[in-house]
């Protein structure tokens, strides 16, 4: 793993993490991979040892989606105080700490931005076109689309997300307002 490696521990949890450089040459005996299916997941992977609060401690290996700055890295609490995201080069996963073999990894491939929104407790991942929301019982919603390709999250403020979206026919970005609660775009 290289680069720079993001913590956000904004939401409250139950877990500890530690990000190692390399994985230890003798792995603890609870190992679980992220994704369970992929070749040479080694490679550039993000290896963290967590300790949740009440089991035994355990690796975690998420695999590299994509070894470019552009995309996050990094570990963030989620509304959930027993999950936390994993991301890796863009790919995300939501690991469940109490039970690690149960594991969500994300659709948006690559995640270019991780934001929370305390206030309406959601960790959201802004992907090439939409938004995606995690809450405390798993995926929230998803927006529509929201741009032809690139999102740029100006503001969050309360339970509205602003942002900017690049419209391919008028090769401008246009700004929108997204409602928090349930995904919608607010009429202006």
């Amino acid at each position: 793993m290289q680069g720079v490696v993001r913590t956000d521990l904004t939401f409250p949890h139950t877990w500890k993490t530690e990000v190692l450089r390399v994985r230890p040459l003798i792995l603890p005996p609870r190992h679980f991979v992220y994704p369970l299916q992929v070749d040479e997941v080694e490679r550039g992977a993000l290896e963290v040892l967590i300790q949740p609060s009440a089991a035994d401690p355990f690796l975690a290996t998420c695999a590299l989606g994509f070894h470019d700055p552009i995309v996050p890295t990094g570990i963030w609490s989620t509304p959930n105080p027993d999950a936390l995201c994993a991301m890796s080069g863009g790919y995300g996963y939501i690991i469940e700490t109490t039970a690690p073999e149960r594991f969500t990894m994300l659709p948006y491939r690559p995640v270019f931005q991780v934001h929370t929104a305390v206030e309406a407790g959601l960790l959201l991942f802004v992907g090439h076109q939409a938004i995606l929301a995690w809450g405390n019982h798993g995926e929230a919603w998803q927006s529509k689309r929201l741009s032809d390709e690139g999102i740029t999250v100006t503001s969050i403020e309360g339970r509205v997300l602003y942002g900017l979206g690049w419209n391919m026919i008028t090769d401008k970005e246009t700004p929108f307002a997204l409602d928090l609660d349930n995904g919608q775009l607010l009429k202006k």
